[in-house]
Formats: C-alpha cells, sequence, structure tokens
C-alpha cells in the first residue's frame, strides 16, 4: 500500500469556494475538507477489541458497537465545528468522498469480520487465541484506519485491492 504525496489544494471542488474559506484554520481539512474526528468512532471499537483478551466480558459491549455514518457521527458529537464538518462533507470533492465511502464500507465490514473470528475464539476459552484474533483484528483496522486517515488529510493513497481482500477473507 502507498501513499502519495498531499493532492493539489487548487483541486478543491468549485461548487463550494466559500467552504474553503471556511474550513482554513479547523480540523477539518482544506483539500479534501473532512475531518479526523471521525476516526474517534473507530478508535472506540479498536480499544475495546484490544482489552478483550484481559477482560472477555467487552465481547458484549464490542458487539454493540455500531457502523455510523460521517453525518451522523458529528450529528452526535460534542466536536465544536459539527455543522460546519457536515456542510463540508456535502461540498467534498467526489475524489475524495468517494474513496472515503469505500473504504469505511471495507472498515465496517472489516468490524464484523473480526468481532465474529473474536467471538469464536472466545468460546473456545483459549487465551492465546483470543489474544491472536484481538490483535490481529487491531492491526488490519488500523491498517484500514490509516488509508481513511490519509484521505481525510489530503492524500489519494493507492490501495492494494488483493491487501485488501485478505484483510476481509471469512
Amino acid at each position: 500500500m502507498s501513499i502519495p504525496n498531499v493532492a493539489d489544494p487548487n483541486s478543491e471542488s468549485a461548487a463550494a469556494p466559500d467552504i474553503h474559506d471556511r474550513v482554513k484554520g479547523t480540523n477539518i481539512n482544506e483539500v479534501s475538507f473532512l475531518a479526523t474526528d471521525y476516526l474517534n468512532h473507530f478508535n472506540e471499537i479498536v480499544m475495546i477489541l484490544d482489552m478483550i483478551p484481559d477482560m472477555t466480558d467487552l465481547l458484549e459491549e464490542a458487539k454493540a458497537w455500531q457502523p455510523k455514518s460521517y453525518k451522523d457521527h458529528f450529528r452526535d458529537s460534542a466536536f465544536t465545528q459539527k455543522d460546519l464538518a457536515i456542510e463540508a462533507y456535502d461540498a467534498a470533492p467526489a475524489e475524495y468522498r468517494d474513496m472515503f465511502v469505500q473504504t469505511v464500507r471495507c472498515l465496517n465490514r472489516l468490524v464484523a469480520l473480526s468481532l465474529s473470528r473474536i467471538e469464536a475464539s472466545v468460546a473456545t476459552g483459549e487465551r492465546d487465541a483470543i489474544a491472536i484474533a484481538a490483535s490481529t483484528a487491531t492491526r488490519d483496522m488500523q491498517k484500514l484506519m490509516d488509508v481513511t486517515s490519509a484521505i481525510i488529510n489530503g492524500t489519494k493513497p493507492t490501495i492494494n485491492q488483493q491487501e485488501i481482500d485478505a484483510l476481509l477473507q471469512a
């Protein structure tokens, strides 16, 4: 997986020139019009999964985690610029928003698959199997979160489809 240089800031959406000015100096990227705060939704599940080997009862809390759209995340958040984040998302250049949506979809599928794998390992009661399943899940999720972060930060990562397919194999 390679991540090329930051995209040209002059390639922003022509539909929202005022958005570009309004996101300057905020936590919303001036190129992609996306905010990294969205990743907190995934950081939450990663932290829970990371603790499961020591506290298997957290599996139920992890299973209660649900995917959340970008807009819903901000609607429900205390992020100070949440209204601007939602507005900027609608104005985000399609080249970033489309990559972002596709990667988040893969990440959501990986969370579901990881929960299934961890649940199966917890059912065995084998501590080593639980630790391996949890650490594999969090490592793989972090890979996709890194790609998502790169997109949010205005880069266009080249995602190796074979690597994504390997992460999502049942």
